[in-house]
């Protein structure tokens, strides 16, 4: 009998033991998905066990007050909303001041007034970012919380495998709901998590561009295998959109003119957002992306999605796409290098061309710096077609 089968709640993966539990049905609305899976960071079922066990009770244990929260209380209707849990003393042992907003309050106000119309990554990026702290200094009203915290939530961070950038972006999130909090609320406060020193480079790695003779080699199968997913790696690789951008699209965002020429019309969708606002563009397809637009067309028509199976759900799955895509495409490229790359050589092929950096940024929808870019409505479709060909 398998080993991991005296570890409950367990599973193996690559030798090492992993937690999951499924979150029960009324209570998955206070949660971002239906199970929590998360590495145990041991090989040894014994070790595994007792952290499985200690795990499944706090789990028990945080449940039982959820229900007790969604009970019918006396006095319910005058609870705040996004109360985690019981207000919590400050790191020193002393009283906190308990009419403060605390940090999950501080989520829900956040979200409430900044999160209207923007994607479901942004709500959980938030909510991710403070769970992270609630888990390591306790849900605590925003004035209680010190440098003391501060540093602990960064040690605990590292402690995750977090790199650099990852370790960057949570602490910014975290310093934008409390000040922005603070600031609906008329909290004076001086904010513990900026000005947190760690190393910002660690475990950060560079994405390497594809070689042009690569791209090429990888187009020649996408034009022998002809189907849905090479249709999606052949539009990326001659136009650098992001891949989310590209699975997301309609049929109807790509059109032609009377001179057979192909443009793709990149805006924001309902199951699709995008990443700024200055990602709103027209693309001209030339080489493989022409070819996958003129497949699409003739096996889908005019209408629907363009890659149906990326949106079968009410929201692109552009993390399906690019696992099943980064795995074909690793037999093909240099190590390293994902869907993502097709990107980063974009801006190498263009630059090869001595395309200016302005209609660079704008094929790409990257952010162009300087006020004087913000006037007009950029290059035309027919300029930036030129500069497509010259590299296709």
């Amino acid at each position: 009998m398998p080993e991991y089968i005296s570890a409950p709640h367990c599973f193996l993966k690559d030798g090492i033991f992993y937690f999951q539990r499924r979150v029960p049905r009324e209570l998955r609305r206070h949660y971002t998905s239906s199970k929590i899976s998360y590495s145990l960071r041991t090989k040894s079922a014994r070790v595994a066990a007792a952290r499985a066990v200690r795990a499944a009770s706090q789990l028990d244990e945080y449940w039982y007050h959820l229900r007790s929260q969604d009970a019918d209380l006396p006095g319910k209707h005058m609870l705040r909303m996004g109360v985690a849990g019981p207000a919590q003393g400050g790191s020193d042992g002393g009283s906190v001041n308990i009419d403060c907003m605390s940090l999950s309050e501080a989520v829900v106000t956040y979200l409430r007034l900044k999160g209207g119309g923007k994607g479901i990554t942004f709500h959980r990026a938030a909510e991710r970012a403070c769970g992270y702290l609630i888990d390591t200094c306790g849900d605590k009203p925003l004035t209680s919380y010190t440098k003391a915290d501060a540093n602990a939530f960064r040690d605990a961070l590292i402690a995750r495998g977090m790199a650099g950038s990852s370790i960057t972006r949570v602490f910014g999130t975290v310093r934008s709901i409390i000040n922005f909090a603070a600031s609906e609320e008329g909290i004076e406060l001086s904010n513990p998590f900026g000005k947190v020193y760690y190393d910002r480079t660690a475990g950060v790695s560079d994405r390497q561009p594809i070689p042009v003779e690569v791209i090429r080699v990888v187009q020649a199968e996408c034009f022998r295998l002809d189907d849905e997913m090479r249709w999606l790696v052949a539009l990326v690789a001659d136009t650098g959109m992001r891949l989310a951008e590209a699975a997301g699209l309609l049929c109807e965002d790509i059109f032609h003119d009377s001179g057979g020429n192909y443009t793709a019309r990149i805006i924001p969708h309902p199951w699709r957002r995008l990443k700024t606002a200055g990602s709103t563009r027209e693309v001209p397809l030339v080489g493989s992306a022409r070819w996958a637009a003129e497949r699409l067309l003739a096996v889908h028509g005019a209408s629907g999605f363009a890659f149906p199976r990326y949106n079968k759900t009410d929201t692109t799955n552009a993390n399906a796409a690019s696992a099943g895509l980064n795995k074909w495409l690793k037999a093909y490229v240099p190590a390293g290098a994902t869907m993502h790359s097709f990107r980063h050589s974009m801006r190498d092929r263009l630059r090869a061309v001595e395309c200016p950096a302005d209609i660079v940024d704008q094929i790409g929808g990257w952010q162009t710096e300087g006020v004087g870019h913000g006037y007009g409505e950029g290059y035309t479709t027919s300029v930036i077609r030129k500069w497509m060909t010259l590299i296709a």
